[in-house]
């Protein structure tokens, strides 16, 4: 019978997954199986977060890959559905944002977390919590509304009555730029945003996603892929988890090697304003 995976499941096992990290099995030694395919394409969102994914090519190379792809696919929604129709084999994505395409069955299947946050909430004086969010203006860019309802609701704030949201949507309107001149009160941002707004001296950060609890003990990004892709080519979906795995932690151990081999690969994030010198 097929794995069918729904937001229970995929919920499920986020839970398992760190129980399992807890039990200390001895490894089981084996001769591998042949890919069943030599190809690979990884989705280029043109966000930094999917980095270990850069970091991973030459892995994926000693893993036998001989053809590895990186198609460009929109940031957003667009991600998912682009693993769903087959634009592409495998993603990192938050798993908020995996969940809508979950819920309504899109073949995707989420295989492992991959790094914890990327996101910093900053808020001008005053503002110290959550909770101080109460009746003020809030704005995000490259940041996930999901992500700040969940802050806010968690806290018991009500996103959509206490909040007034600033958003992008508008071209005209620049919800960084706006909270670095004082127009509105807070801003969550994304890298290289959080950058920007410490070397303008803008705010102060209020949340860390990786350092501050409850939100570091959840995973930022998780590797999701094609359900085709997984039960067609189990042993090649093996070989690139453990590719991207290596290369997370290459990001972690080796952040200058990696970040060289993103400027020399031509994987460049999508920016903001260039910071004033």
């Amino acid at each position: 019978m097929p794995l069918i995976q729904t937001r229970r499941r995929f919920v499920t096992t986020l839970s398992l997954a760190g129980a399992t990290s807890l039990i200390c099995a001895p490894p089981v030694m084996g001769v591998e199986r042949a890919l069943e395919t030599t190809t690979v394409r990884i989705v280029n969102d043109g966000s930094i977060c999917i980095a270990p994914l850069f970091a991973a090519e030459e892995l994926l190379r000693a893993e036998g890959f001989t053809d590895v792809r990186y198609p460009k696919i929109a940031a957003g929604a667009q991600v998912d559905e682009g693993l769903a129709r087959g634009a592409a084999d495998f993603s990192v994505f938050v798993p908020f944002e995996h969940m809508p395409a979950l819920d309504v069955g899109a073949p995707i299947t989420v295989l492992a977390g991959v790094h914890v946050g990327c996101f910093e909430l900053f808020a001008h004086q005053g503002i110290h919590k959550i909770t101080d969010l109460k009746g003020k203006t809030v704005g995000l860019h490259a940041s996930p509304i999901s992500l700040l309802t969940l802050m806010a609701a968690q806290v018991g704030l009500d996103p959509v009555r206490d909040i007034e949201w600033v958003t992008s949507t508008d071209p005209n309107i620049r919800p960084l730029e706006q909270f670095a001149d004082g127009k509105i009160d807070a801003f969550l941002g994304f890298p290289p945003e959080p950058q920007e707004l410490r070397a303008r001296r803008a705010g102060h950060a209020i949340l860390n996603t990786a350092t501050d609890r409850p939100w570091s003990q959840y995973f930022c990004c998780m590797l999701a892929s094609n359900r085709d892709y997984v039960r067609k080519h189990p042993v090649a979906t093996k070989r690139v988890l453990r590719a991207v795995l290596k290369g997370a932690d290459l990001c972690a151990t080796e952040p200058a090697r990696v970040a060289q081999r993103i400027v020399d690969g031509g994987f460049t994030p999508r920016t903001t304003t260039p910071v004033p010198r």
